[in-house]
């Protein structure tokens, strides 16, 4: 068991990062025209809008507060707030959030495997990839419950040091995790699971921040209409 824990909490998370960027690289040098989203909104616009809006605010709110969570050390905020407070705001952001990606993610999902036409241009991957999103949701919501159990935040400043010591490339990051609860350390694997996938799937997108839409002119759409003819004597 200590060798299954070293290898998924030590090594994989650098298998996957590896596998992250070299992927990601090589996709879009080699096949740049499948850097897309696929969007389906095309297809149907029916509760697009919704779950598209709530699940990417939900997301972009999940992802940044877990950087900012783990990857801060905690000398920085210690004189600002306790470990305790920090979870509990955690907790409550992350709870907020995550219940609106959950139903933004829960209205993508079921318009990709009950919409005809959505479902018929969908790939096995594109299902699986939402499915493994849904999953990881899931398991993150479910970690707001253990957590509650023990508001002390000990577990979460452990959970910071293991990420703190993967990203300076330092060892023994696993032996914080190793006590960990299963729903903690599952959600860390699968995270890592996810981004080793990103360069194969959608999620690649990821890279792509659409700055350009800040200064691009509008477009202009005319509707198309048939010539007029004139008759002549």
């Amino acid at each position: 068991m200590d060798y299954l824990n070293y290898f998924c909490f030590q090594i994989f998370p650098y298998i996957a990062m590896a596998v992250f960027l070299i992927g990601s690289w090589a996709r879009f040098d080699h096949a740049a025209y499948t850097w897309r989203t696929g969007s389906s909104q095309l297809l149907s616009g029916k509760w697009m809008r919704l779950g598209s809006n709530w699940f990417h605010i939900g997301i972009l709110a999940i992802l940044g507060g877990h950087l900012v969570g783990l990857l801060t050390p905690h000398a920085l905020y210690e004189p600002f707030i306790t470990s305790g407070q920090k979870q509990l705001l955690a907790i409550v952001v992350g709870g907020i959030f995550g219940l609106m990606c959950f139903v933004g993610m829960t209205i993508l999902l079921l318009r990709r495997l009950f919409n005809p036409r959505i479902r018929a241009t969908s790939s096995s991957r594109d299902i699986a990839i939402l499915a493994l999103l849904y999953l990881q949701l899931i398991l993150g919501m479910c970690s707001i419950f253990v957590s509650v159990g023990h508001l002390d935040g000990s577990q979460m400043v452990k959970l910071g040091e293991w990420a703190q010591h993967i990203v300076t490339f330092r060892g023994g990051a696993s032996e914080y995790i190793a006590d960990a609860h299963w729903i903690y350390k599952s959600h860390v694997f699968l995270g890592m699971v996810l981004i080793l996938i990103t360069p194969f799937t959608r999620l690649v997108h990821v890279w792509s921040i659409p700055l350009s839409y800040i200064t691009r002119p509008y477009q202009v759409v005319r509707r198309r209409q048939a010539p007029v003819q004139y008759g002549g004597r």
